[in-house]
């Protein structure tokens, strides 16, 4: 029996269920291949969704069609938006989900896709043909199946090994087999891998922790929702469960100091990279000793288990150790794990083989998507499946592919800094990472990426003409907030009750509302005349209104950097026989191969001078 697929996707974690479900919805036959139907969309770390520029990243895949958006919302436990003490540009919904719940759902929404088939089975090896593209993928019981392309979305299970301590052993996250062979089909491609390193906390039973001891963390109410298509009261009326606090202490940190040897990491026992922004608790009182204490989060990981997740508290050390540890805490004196912490280690891509894409650029049909691309966290990972499905299915379908630039999007920021700088260490998005924040707020994830997701026909007309409503509504109501003029004598009443100093002559509602201290809802005293509209269309047109100026300023400097990432470089040009050019500069032009001359500037080691060299020498070619 001959089998067949245009693409494959391999791992149905959280990068391989979006790529698989971009690349079938538009209408591209695809298989997703997994070792276990029972470990789809595993959250084998935290059970949340979201956080600080991560609930960026999941606006932005509601934004572009993908599924990760509903989900989330569907089997929220918790919601909050954090960082709300600043400004806009870096509020971050972030959510606690139902982790069994969750998973269920995409297992249920992957069933049901057309053009979508679900196996369980090991891919083994990756085949290509004379050309270098990429022809077939082998399951480890013999199949074969043809293909046009393939997204590895391997997660952390490529030749994953656990760490306890001084034990260690093979093995895929939360007890899953790991992957044995494809990495050594992947170097045979030509793939360059490295080894990176991650972890995760002990679980704790809930009857087993005095909570009485613990700062409780509630939810936010009146949350909005992620997904466009999902009310904007989904939570209204809904008990949320609550979240707790605790503290590390000085007897915790002197355990973890007298026994660094016992830890896997410290013992040397790994040698995979760890992540540098999600460091162990041994690595945290190792690099921070002047701190007392450090912050722990103890968060439910359903509604129907008892099984707690203590976040900050990851660790390789023993058993006996951890529990030791465990114990120093308040409220945890008489803990249980029910699950011990662990570290794993894992083979990743060198993801600097990419190209925007992510598709290998010597590797024809062959994309990386998620912590195989050597980033860390769920949403990372989702986002970048998402492109890649999009890709693949474009690239099936003989279509232009979809590039994203730094300043469309956080996911084209990370795709940006994953092909041009690469990582040394698992790589997590922060919002710091991009010089356009201001620009790439979660409230106008829509706006700026929606029109992609309906040309790649992942938006349908329905969401598309509610997409075009809500834009409309928010431009005309700026345009009726700065056309509204309001007389002193009705003005400064109002602006006495916040101790603003009075105007002397007529002013409009929305240079009222740039003032600090009012918001859209104060203005209601002033405005009887405001037009109903939902709260996702408020916080737009306010935040619009309220950060103008700073708004025009970094449009502003997108428009100048659009020159050099307009200005293509051409794949075959010999950066050795450009005069001028320094030797470093040539070598890493020659490594990287940047598409644009706005990337080429970005390479770490290409100077301003060596790109004025660049510049002047494509001017005379």
């Amino acid at each position: 029996m001959k089998l067949s697929t245009k693409v494959a996707v391999i791992g149905a974690g959280h990068a391989g269920i979006e790529a698989a479900l971009a690349a079938a919805r538009m209408g591209v036959d695809t298989v997703l291949f997994t070792i276990s139907l029972e470990a789809i969309a595993n959250m084998p770390c935290n059970p949340s969704i979201g956080g600080t520029a991560k609930g960026h990243l999941v606006y932005e895949i509601d934004a572009l069609g993908g599924e990760m958006g509903r989900a989330a919302d569907a089997v929220t436990l918790q919601s909050r938006t954090l960082n709300l003490g600043k400004g806009a540009a870096v509020h971050s919904k972030r959510v606690q989900a139902d982790r069994k719940r969750y998973q269920a759902y995409m297992k249920a929404v992957l069933e049901k896709t057309p053009h979508l088939r679900l196996i369980q089975a090991e891919i083994v090896t990756i085949g290509k043909n004379e050309s270098g593209q990429v022809c077939s993928v082998t399951t480890h019981l013999g199949e074969e199946w043809d293909c046009d392309c393939v997204i590895v979305a391997a997660g952390t299970y490529l030749e994953s090994r656990i760490f306890v301590g001084g034990v260690n052993y093979e093995s895929g996250p939360d007890g899953f087999l790991p992957s044995r062979g494809l990495s050594a089909s992947l170097a045979a491609l030509g793939v360059t891998l490295r080894r990176f390193k991650t972890g995760t906390p002990a679980r704790i039973n809930r009857r087993s922790v005095d909570h009485s001891k613990l700062e409780v963390q509630d939810g936010e109410e009146h949350a909005l929702p992620y997904a466009a298509d999902t009310p904007e009261g989904y939570l209204d009326g809904k008990e949320q469960l609550p979240c707790h606090i605790v503290y590390t202490n000085a007897e915790t940190h002197r355990i973890i100091r007298e026994n660094l040897s016992r830890s896997a990491m410290y013992g040397g026992h790994i040698h995979g990279t760890g992540p540098r922004y999600c460091p162990s608790i041994e690595d945290k009182v190792v690099r921070f000793a002047d701190k007392e204490r450090h912050q722990l989060f103890l968060e439910p990981m359903g509604a129907d288990t008892d099984e707690l997740y203590l976040q900050g508290f990851s660790t390789s050390m023993p058993t006996d150790v951890q529990a030791k540890m465990l114990h120093t805490l308040p409220g945890f004196e008489h803990a249980e794990m029910m699950r011990y912490a662990y570290a794993i280690e894992y083979d990743c891509c060198d993801p600097t083989q990419l190209t925007a894409t992510l598709e290998f650029r010597d590797i024809g049909g062959l994309f990386g998507a998620g912590q195989f691309n050597g980033t860390s966290g769920y949403e990372e990972a989702a986002a970048q499946g998402l492109l890649a499905g999009i890709n693949a299915a474009r690239r099936v379908k003989g279509e232009a592919p979809v590039i994203l630039p730094r300043a469309s999007s956080y996911l084209g920021t990370l795709v940006d800094d994953l092909i041009i700088k690469g990582t040394n260490e698992p790589y997590r998005m922060m919002t710091s990472r991009s010089e356009y924040r201001l620009l790439l707020r979660q409230d106008n994830a829509d706006a700026r990426l929606t029109p992609i997701g309906h040309e790649v026909g992942l938006i349908d007309e329905a969401h598309y003409t509610a997409f075009l409503q809500k834009q409309a509504n928010i431009e005309a109501e700026i345009a009726r907030l700065r056309a509204t003029h309001l007389s002193p004598a009705r003005v400064n009443p109002f602006l006495e009750t916040f101790g603003q100093p009075p105007v002397a002559s007529g002013v409009s509602l929305a240079d009222l509302l740039r003032r600090p201290g009012i918001d859209y809802e104060a203005l209601s005293a002033l405005d009887d005349q405001r037009p109903s509209l939902t709260k996702r269309e408020v916080l737009s047109a306010e935040v619009q209104i309220k950060y103008e100026g700073y708004i025009n300023r970094q449009m502003g400097e997108v428009s100048r950097h659009e020159k050099l990432e307009a200005r293509m470089l051409p794949s075959t040009l010999d950066y050795q026989k450009i005069t001028g050019l320094r030797l470093e500069a040539a070598q890493k032009l020659s490594a990287v191969r940047p598409a644009t001359v706005g990337q080429a500037s970005r390479i770490s080691g290409v100077s301003p001078a060596d790109i004025s060299v660049l510049l002047i020498y494509l001017g005379i070619r």
